[in-house]
């Protein structure tokens, strides 16, 4: 479909930024969600109310949910969550994150969070209101990244550029997106509802643990997707099953069956009792697919089906990134002398585009924190580099595309300019964190501080062997997983250990989790408890035992279920050992990157409000 035809069904009635005439619909590059002028006037118009005292706290934090800000463990200071759609970011939305990381964030920094989107902290809620005026205007939003809506939709990263994919599902993400933003029925769910598309079994996009995903399919020459719904992760792990094989997409049948699925879960009011668990993966693992699949039946028999427009075409996200893409560059760059480096980096971070002469290019974001530095730098690289666009990850990564194979030595020297230019991505050098205890309400732990002292225990090791760079290592700083440790083969959550009246920050550790061979699966949690400071030692023993014992070719999962789980509960029991507090151990009593002694300071979570 050409976009022209998209654009001459567009809706272009009412007053300029109101939901029928947004002030953006163009399919650009990062201009996926329309704005909405009036939005920032009621933003300011209720943050003033509140502030002043005229409005009750929890009915400003449903509202500003709405809006994307969300309250910190810190006083009187948000978190801003902006959303990506499946990631699209580009170079003018760069230099803007650059701009508001320095301008709004005391820490100089946004982060990349696994699900594609960028997160700003410790902004003054005063200045909140400038803020998300301010991204508007290179066509980014944080329209309901918070609340019991519809969250970021993710999408594989290389959709469009892999050679695996049925089909590039990103135009029909696109509507998704689209039509569901401010949809009514969607504003105050039971809970939140987080979505993935992918076009490949390879499955990028991790579908297992979404509350509802895609996943392409043709059948009789249509295009349309596989259908799951009830996944999750959190204090009850579900692996999504499938709600149908097949829903069409041209004619928006999708979209009919997944509004169906919000119907039907917005009138759990049962589930509203205890929002900790109010998902609909609860209402699938109590009811069963089935019985969710009958009574979507039964909901699409309902009138308000003949009251909607489900055609997506008005909707989609049409563009020709191909159009864009750099032409064979007139000079370029090439190692002079010592390879190795480079030869690392391309073995790792590099990819070949099924569309020949071109290369996908993967960025590793430490912790995936950026600096204002980096960010403009990541956008001047695309503009010189790329059709324009780029995409972030699942794993807090950045994928650059389009570039040229010509080009790929300069990419990877402009990147070591920033200091982005590490190899092994996705690999076990690539751990990955939530922010944790540095902002987060629910946070128990520094996730952040483990990740740094966990990777400079694997930096010491100087791991070489190939096997065990396939191992993934994540940390969440609760229970509630928004680092996905349950799916890493080692992955860790924050806990405590009581000990008289002292409190030992904690981790419980979890083994054999899995996502990168087209299927979830959750690790075994382990029955012990670490303290924080001695997890570095134990994931040192846990990977010097696989490579000492394993058989050849095995794989951690693999040698990690022949084993069992005890064997890996008893190489580390003497580390599960509580201390007594004293001179010669309080550092155990303190948190990573923390020089107080420990204390659990959970508050409620806004998810839930």
């Amino acid at each position: 479909m050409e976009p022209s035809s998209v654009h001459e069904k567009r809706k272009t009635s009412g007053k300029p930024g109101s939901i029928d005439n947004p002030e953006i619909v163009q399919d650009v590059p990062g201009h996926v969600i329309p704005i909405l002028e009036r939005e920032f006037d009621d933003f300011d118009n209720e943050a003033a109310q509140f502030l002043e005292g005229g409005t009750p706290e929890d009915e400003f934090i449903r509202f500003r949910l709405r809006q994307g800000v969300y309250g910190q463990r810190q006083p009187n200071v948000q978190m801003v969550r902006v959303k990506l759609p499946w990631g699209g970011i580009n170079p003018e939305q760069m230099d803007m994150f650059g701009h508001i990381a320095e301008t709004y964030a005391p820490l100089r920094r946004g982060h990349v969070t696994t699900r594609q989107n960028v997160q700003l902290h410790h902004v003054p809620l005063d200045r909140m209101t400038k803020l998300i005026r301010e991204i508007s205007s290179v066509g980014l939003s944080s329209r309901e990244g918070c609340g019991n809506t519809v969250r970021n939709v993710t999408a594989d990263p290389w959709a469009g550029v892999c050679d695996d994919e049925t089909f590039d599902p990103t135009a029909w993400a696109g509507a998704y997106v689209r039509y569901f933003v401010r949809h009514p029925t969607t504003q105050m769910m039971p809970r939140k509802i987080k979505t993935a598309f992918t076009g490949s079994d390879a499955d990028r996009a991790i579908t297992g643990i979404h509350d509802i995903a895609y996943i392409s399919r043709i059948r009789d020459g249509v295009e349309g997707f596989e259908m799951r719904v009830g996944g999750g992760t959190s204090i009850m792990p579900r692996i999504a099953p499938t709600l149908y094989e097949f829903v069409r997409a041209d004619d928006g049948e999708y979209l009919k069956v997944a509004e169906a699925v919000f119907r039907i879960f917005d009138r759990q009011d049962w589930l509203r009792k205890n929002r900790a668990r109010a998902r609909i993966k609860v209402f699938v693992d109590r009811f069963g697919i089935d019985e969710l699949r009958a009574q979507v039946e039964e909901e699409l028999k309902g009138d308000w089906v003949a009251e909607r427009d489900f055609d997506p075409t008005p909707l989609l996200f049409v563009h020709d990134e191909e159009t864009y893409a750099p032409a064979p560059p007139a000079s370029y760059g090439s190692p002079n002398g010592d390879l190795s480096a480079f030869e690392r980096f391309r073995r790792s971070n590099v990819r070949a585009q099924r569309q020949e002469g071109f290369s996908a290019v993967q960025v590793k974001i430490t912790r995936g924190d950026l600096t204002p530095e980096q960010f403009r730098g990541l956008g001047q690289i695309m503009r010189d580099f790329t059709a324009g666009y780029a995409r972030t990850t699942v794993h807090q990564n950045l994928v650059l595309r389009w570039v040229r194979d010509e080009s790929v030595y300069d990419v990877w020297t402009r990147l070591q300019e920033l200091e982005l230019g590490g190899d092994g991505v996705d690999e076990i050098m690539d751990v990955v964190s939530c922010p944790g205890t540095d902002s987060c309400r629910l946070g128990i732990t520094s996730s952040m501080g483990l990740n740094r002292a966990v990777t400079e225990r694997l930096e010491a090791m100087q791991i070489e062997d190939e096997l065990t760079k396939r191992i993934h290592i994540r940390m969440s700083g609760c229970p509630n997983g928004c680092s996905q440790h349950h799916i890493a083969n080692i992955g860790f959550y924050g806990a405590s250990i009581r000990v008289g009246d002292k409190t030992i920050p904690a981790s419980i550790p979890h083994i054999g989790g899995t996502y990168d061979t087209g299927k979830v699966g959750y690790g075994a949690r382990l029955r012990l408890r670490l303290p924080s400071k001695r997890v570095p030692e134990a994931v040192e023993r846990w990977i010097r035992f696989y490579e000492s014992d394993r058989q050849p070719g095995e794989e951690f999962n693999a040698f990690a279920e022949r084993v069992g789980t005890t064997a890996f509960e008893d190489l580390v029991r003497d580390l599960a050992l509580p201390a007594e507090f004293n001179l010669e151990n309080m550092n155990l009593f303190m948190d990573w990157s923390k020089d107080i002694p420990f204390e659990v300071v959970r508050g409620e979570g806004e998810c839930a409000v």
